[in-house]
């Protein structure tokens, strides 16, 4: 009994000791989402905060959800200069979108989780332009679409890097 309690306190102890690999990869990027690009590149920048997102709260339903999406949201308005809660709110619908979907998605082979998280993402850059035209900032074209397709494409890359961190580091 002695030694269950133990072993039982020491993967607690592992675990919570693990979760800085989610908080490291969510601020790596964090920073990927505010570094300088040539101003022809900046529109197809990838939404890396958003497949970040939904990797841990498909990897992680416990441990990487709603909350997590809100206060990286906020961290990025901060650094980026936008009214409070305008990247928050489209990181909450992805969480949800995968949080929702994730027994599903767990199944599908990665070009088919890159197909779902195309239709994801893109209801969230939808929920931005909405965002930004109710700021007076809204573009005067479709072309804040095309960080979509393109983070669907990289999709399956950042399944396997923090797929293979996660299994490196035990995080659970």
């Amino acid at each position: 009994s002695g030694a269950e309690c133990r072993r039982g306190a020491t993967m607690i102890a592992g675990r919570a000791h693990n979760g800085w690999v989610i908080w490291l990869s969510l601020l790596v990027a964090l920073l990927l989402s505010i570094a300088p690009m040539p101003a022809s590149t900046e529109l197809a920048r990838p939404l890396w905060l958003g497949l970040v997102i939904a990797f841990w709260s498909l990897a992680l339903p416990h441990r990487g959800g709603m909350g997590l999406a809100f206060v990286f949201g906020l961290m990025l308005d901060v650094l980026a200069g936008t009214l409070l809660g305008q990247n928050g709110l489209p990181l909450i619908l992805i969480a949800f979108l995968v949080l929702s979907l994730q027994q599903r998605l767990r199944m599908f082979p990665l070009w088919q989780q890159s197909m779902v998280l195309l239709v994801v993402l893109g209801l969230a850059q939808l929920v931005q332009l909405w965002l930004n035209t109710l700021t007076g900032n809204r573009p005067p074209t479709l072309i804040f679409l095309v960080p979509v397709p393109i983070s669907a494409l990289l999709w399956p890359w950042i399944f396997v890097v923090l797929h293979w961190l996660r299994r490196r580091f035990d995080v659970n």
